[in-house]
């Protein structure tokens, strides 16, 4: 699971700087929320363009982002064949894909399993007044919990994804990652993390992170990121993989180059980890190569320690040119999870308060791994096994790196 950088990106149109405290005052006398700018002058720049914003929240333009803002007070009824129904219908939701109601009940957890401090009240205390700029490191006993923790972790992602296919809902998977989470003695992070409801996060198509598991049935031709986050004897892991639903998903070449140039910027980031990298540079790389692949970087969510806290400093941006904060030293755990986009880094989040998509409907995948800072480079944590689903996928039409005959 995802958390966001603590400074939100400037809303200049290609703006790379960070925001700062900088606010649009129309937007604030109009209840909108988060519009923040680098400087005075980049405001102005990019007046002509954001003041439609304005116009939207006021009625004025049938398309944009006014129901992104407000959470819409119609349901849609229940269809009376299958019970199932769309909880926002008045949102305007910017892609194809549709939330699918009602969810199931929060799942239970045996109360024999450690639990983290948020697992009844929703809130996790613990994380709220963290130094961020203060990095834990793990003496050797932590280190093998991280170690045990990631290896259950990863066992957990593979049975979900060994049951992606057409036709499953992503709640079944969700139930899935449930048992075998309880199997394994362990509690499902997400599980009422700020009042996260489900016991994992199902991120399709448009979705960027934080998709809540419901009725909808996976369709031949979906990708779909599993982000898996379990507890277990005191400490979380963290990881996700974006998986192909069936074979049209294989021969679609925008799904292939936008789920490998994600599965490949972790690559390219994970090479740099060492003693001594600043946790900066992660971003350079990261952006560099998915603009080799036509593609962009999100840079609302970002990478974060893990330990005994679910989210604990360092952030790690993966964008380019970004203002992160110190540098990697033996004993540290985080996570690098950038997401990649088809079309723009911009995101909408639904009325749910946790489903992030892309602007512009276009797809986007995402891959993340836990790892450890050693004395002579990395472990990675999380890594997939020999038995693993999933895996790399070749551009349709190309075999072994070269155009089919």
């Amino acid at each position: 699971m995802t958390e966001p950088p603590a400074k939100k990106a400037c809303l200049g149109a290609d703006c790379e700087n960070p925001a700062g405290d900088l606010q649009c005052p129309t937007c604030l006398k109009l209840g909108i929320k988060d519009s923040f700018f680098c400087s005075q002058d980049c405001f102005k720049r990019n007046w002509n363009e954001h003041k439609a914003t304005h116009k939207t929240a006021q009625g004025k333009l049938a398309n944009g982002i006014l129901s992104s803002l407000m959470t819409p007070k119609v349901v849609s009824e229940p269809d009376p064949a299958t019970g199932h129904f769309n909880p926002f219908p008045n949102f305007n939701y910017t892609g194809p894909l549709r939330p699918v109601y009602p969810l199931s009940p929060m799942r239970k957890v045996p109360k024999s399993i450690k639990r983290p401090d948020y697992a009844e009240t929703g809130i996790p205390k613990s994380e709220r007044f963290l130094n961020r700029n203060k990095f834990d490191i793990l003496d050797q006993a932590g280190q093998d919990a991280m170690r045990k923790v990631c290896r259950l972790g990863r066992e957990v992602l593979d049975i979900i994804a060994a049951e992606v296919r057409p036709g499953v809902t992503t709640d079944y998977l969700d139930e899935v990652c449930h048992k075998a989470t309880i199997e394994r003695n362990s509690y499902p992070s997400p599980l009422n993390y700020n009042h996260f409801p489900k016991s994992f996060c199902s991120s399709v198509n448009e979705v960027i992170c934080h998709g809540i598991p419901d009725q909808r049935v996976l369709l031949d031709g979906d990708i779909i990121n599993l982000d898996v986050s379990i507890y277990h004897e005191g400490y979380h892991a963290d990881l996700n993989e974006t998986y192909y639903v069936g074979d049209k998903a294989k021969a679609d070449p925008d799904s292939v180059r936008v789920v490998e140039a994600a599965r490949e910027c972790l690559d390219e980031a994970a090479k740099l980890i060492k003693p001594g990298t600043l946790i900066r540079e992660f971003g350079n790389v990261i952006e560099k190569h998915a603009k080799t692949k036509d593609c962009s970087v999100i840079r609302t969510y970002c990478g974060h320690g893990v330990n005994s806290l679910f989210h604990c400093p360092p952030n790690v941006p993966h964008y380019a040119k970004n203002k992160a904060v110190g540098e990697c030293k033996p004993g540290m755990t985080f996570t690098i999870e950038p997401m990649i986009a088809l079309g723009k880094y911009r995101d909408v989040t639904w009325p749910d308060n946790w489903t992030s998509t892309t602007i512009d409907g276009k797809r986007t995948a995402q891959f993340e791994h836990t790892y450890l800072v050693t004395e002579t480079g990395v472990e990675v944590l999380t890594a997939r096994l020999p038995t693993s689903p999933g895996g790399p996928v070749p551009m349709p039409g190309m075999e072994n790196g070269t155009a089919a005959a």
